[in-house]
């Protein structure tokens, strides 16, 4: 018996905290080990990992299967796996939670709106509009100019009011500031827009007269409300200037990124104060010019001397419109 012992190799492993030893041949190998796990704690080979230390982690099928256990005799080894009732169970409990899925378990799809079109306002905001945007090719940055084109084409205000009134103007453009600015003994005069032809074309005066920036966008997009209200009346009369000023309320009310607000009757702006004012004549908007009702000139008056003069000039002009309910003569 003693000479039966020395010839075999006791291997000791803990299995869910609990210790095991086994006893086998002396030249028995890590597979024989694994042979005898399955039969003693129904753990199939496959579901056995041995932690073995200084050596990691050993598992069926081994790299090494003729591993010699007196070599691991000695060393901590760890047994995980489960035996083939637990398998079977957790197996099952899978299975019936698989089916009990409860709402709240499953994966949230994802709901996309429905969006309509509303197709026969796109036909007609495709019609009623600019239909060519064109910046002057020979000034500097030709491409900010078309932007700044753009940028009217889309305004919300814009687009509103042109549906409104169906106005279809085959080309935008801008104009060349020099070509457009007159001086005589009255001071400087700035043309800000053009309508030619009721509304085959609409020039807009952009830039500065530097050239080196462009002017306040909602003094451009005032000067091409007025320009628009060239399209139906010619003559700046009472159905002109009630149009002018029905078509700039539409753009300010329509327009829902603006900084602005009516109040009554009267509109004020929260953003910077417009600077640009001036007369009308004909189908131009004219900055800094003199009234033809023999307003003095403006050449050698200060900024607020000549703000003060435009704005009684405009007081003076509404009382008239007002009063007379007729306008200038047609221009250009």
């Amino acid at each position: 018996m003693p000479t039966d012992l020395q010839d075999l190799v006791s291997i000791t492993l803990t299995h869910h905290g609990k210790p095991h030893t086994f006893s086998l041949p002396r030249d028995a190998t890590i597979s024989d080990l694994s042979s005898s796990i399955a039969s003693a704690l129904s753990i199939p080979p496959l579901n056995q990992k041995l932690m073995i230390s200084q050596l990691g982690l050993l598992k069926p099928p081994f790299k090494d299967p003729d591993l010699v256990l007196s070599s691991i005799s000695s060393k901590k080894i760890t047994l995980m796996g489960s035996t083939v009732k637990e398998a079977s169970a957790i197996d099952t409990a899978a299975s019936e939670a698989a089916r009990y899925v409860q709402p709240r378990d499953r994966p949230k799809q994802k709901v996309s709106a429905y969006k309509t079109h509303n197709w026969a306002k796109e036909q007609a905001e495709s019609q009623y509009t600019f239909h060519t945007l064109r910046p002057l090719p020979y000034l500097p940055n030709p491409s900010r100019s078309l932007a700044f084109l753009q940028r009217l084409k889309d305004d919300a205000g814009i687009k509103a009011a042109m549906l409104k009134h169906k106005f279809s103007v085959p080309l935008l453009t801008e104009m060349n500031p020099i070509e457009h600015t007159q001086s005589n003994a009255e001071g400087v005069s700035r043309t800000l827009g053009l309508n030619r032809n009721q509304g085959e074309v609409i020039e807009l005066r952009l830039r500065t007269d530097a050239y080196d920036g462009y002017r306040d966008y909602k003094t451009i997009r005032k000067t091409l409300c007025h320009e628009l209200a060239h399209n139906v009346h010619g003559p700046h009369d009472r159905k002109f200037w009630d149009l002018c000023k029905l078509i700039e309320r539409e753009v300010e009310g329509a327009d829902w990124k603006s900084g602005g607000r009516t109040v009554g009757e009267e509109e004020f702006y929260s953003g910077d104060e417009v600077d640009d004012h001036g007369g009308w004549t004909g189908g131009e908007f004219v900055l800094g010019g003199a009234e033809s009702t023999g307003s003095a000139p403006m050449q050698g008056m200060s900024r607020r001397e000549i703000l003060a003069k435009a704005a009684e000039e405009r007081m003076k002009r509404l009382q008239e419109q007002q009063g007379e309910g007729s306008g200038r003569s047609p221009g250009s």
